[in-house]
């Protein structure tokens, strides 16, 4: 699936984002994440008092994506901020970035407020521990 309605998919974030457990940092993110096959699995971050044990929106949606047994992606679409509105461009980790590209590839498409940037130009280095 290379055609997707991008700004459906930046609502379906942004609709995430609601749920999101923020009550420490005010920061609440939403992700939606379009499989290859036209599901869009969402996810928001749930914070955490000890803050290491806190979950990022991104990976709550791939997390719930593999746990269906999606393995094929074709966008994501993100939104934060402490704002009401999800017009500040909210980039993902780069854990997240990381967790993104052991499923997909450097052109894999992060929408964000601002348009569409690639993975690869946001994790240029990614590691890998096997070539495909």
């Amino acid at each position: 699936m290379t055609n997707f309605d991008q700004n459906a998919l930046f609502r379906a974030a942004c609709a995430a984002r609601e749920h999101a457990y923020a009550p420490y940092s005010g920061f609440r993110v939403g992700a939606a994440l379009l499989c290859a096959d036209g599901r869009i699995f969402t996810g928001c971050n749930v914070e955490n008092a000890a803050y290491p044990l806190c979950t990022c929106a991104e990976r709550t949606a791939l997390c719930a994506a593999v746990a269906q047994g999606a393995r094929q992606f074709a966008a994501i679409a993100i939104a934060g901020g402490r704002d009401e509105d999800c017009a500040q461009p909210c980039m993902p980790c780069g854990g997240c970035r990381q967790n993104l590209a052991e499923f997909c590839g450097p052109d894999f498409p992060v929408i964000l407020s601002d348009g569409i940037h690639t993975l690869g130009q946001l994790l240029p280095g990614v590691f890998r521990l096997r070539q495909d």
